[in-house]
This record gives C-alpha cells, structure tokens and sequence, in this order.
C-alpha cells in the first residue's frame, strides 16, 4: 500500500523508536544478494523478503500502535540493484527494463544501483557487445525521461547503501518532508 497522505508529527524519541524500527524489503525474485542480505544481519537491520512490483528493495515502518501507526506503512520507494554493468546492459536492451521504469512512476523516489564502477562503462571494460557510448546514452536517456539516477558503487558497500539510502528516505517521509 503506498501512504500518499501527510505523515504525523513525531517527537524525536519517537521517530528515533520509530527508525529502530525500519525494515528493508527484499524482492524475493532477487538473485545473488547474499552479500546484501550478510549486511543486514551483522548490522541487526530488519528484513523482510516479499515480492515487489518494482525494484529489488524498499522499506517500510512496521505497525506501532503506541505511536499511532495501526498498520504496517509502506513507504513509496525502491531500488533496482544490477550486479554488473554487463548485467545492466543486458536488461537495458529490454522491453521489461522500460516497462519497471514506467512502473517506478507511481513511486516517490527510483533509484537504481549498479555494483560497478563508472570507469567501467565509460572504458567499455565489461561483458557485453554494447558500445560503451550508446549504453551510456542509453541510460542517461532513461534517467531524464522517468526522473532517477544511479549509483555505481562496489559490491562491498552496496549493502550498506542500500540500508542508509532507504533509512533516510523512510525518515524524510516520517519528518513530513
């Protein structure tokens, strides 16, 4: 369920209970996400594994009745990770790639994060018969048309990206932002 409405006002005890209490959610069609998954558990986050209709992880606010939260609030966002730049390239070619893009649409914020460096799609050093340029073109095209960006980042942190990035999303929403 995606809240569309105004959040309460919290005092700063309770949005801090409140983002103790912030759960990833995992797509449970996300492969190899392993080291993700380690993450999360040797930081104490809460995670969930449910299907979602876009992206491969989201979060939401678990019911807290105390605090006025009288169910589970799904907060409107996602991100789409890719393996590999060689893995973007393949999915970006496709027709369902788009199809998520649009999808994404209906979100308060897209993002997508590619395990990967920048240097590698600009060097063209990845698996792939895609020109280095015309995927980039490809991408950024994408970015301007449905309003996301992405992140390159190691796959040794993108565990933690993924955490704070939902993290500060879900307390934004919470602060009424």
């Amino acid at each position: 369920m995606l809240i569309t409405t105004p959040y309460a006002q919290f005092t700063t005890k309770e949005l801090e209970t409140l983002l103790r209490s912030v759960t990833i959610l995992v797509d449970t069609r996300e492969q190899s996400h392993e080291h993700i998954v380690h993450y999360l558990e040797s930081k104490k986050i809460p995670y969930r594994q449910i299907k979602l209709d876009t992206g491969d992880y989201s979060c939401m606010i678990p019911q807290n009745v105390e605090l006025g939260i009288m169910r589970d609030m799904y907060i409107p966002v996602s991100i789409e990770r890719k393996n590999s730049i060689g893995e973007l390239a393949q999915s970006i070619k496709s027709e369902r790639f788009e199809n998520e893009l649009i999808r994404s649409q209906k979100l308060a914020h897209f993002h997508l994060v590619v395990e990967d460096s920048y240097e590698n799609l600009i060097m063209g050093n990845y698996r792939s018969q895609y020109n280095p340029k015309a995927l980039l073109g490809r991408l950024k095209s994408f970015e301007t048309r449905y309003g996301f960006s992405t992140t390159f980042i190691p796959k040794s942190y993108v565990g933690n990206f993924i955490f704070h990035h939902l993290y500060y999303l879900a307390r934004n929403k919470l602060k009424g932002y």
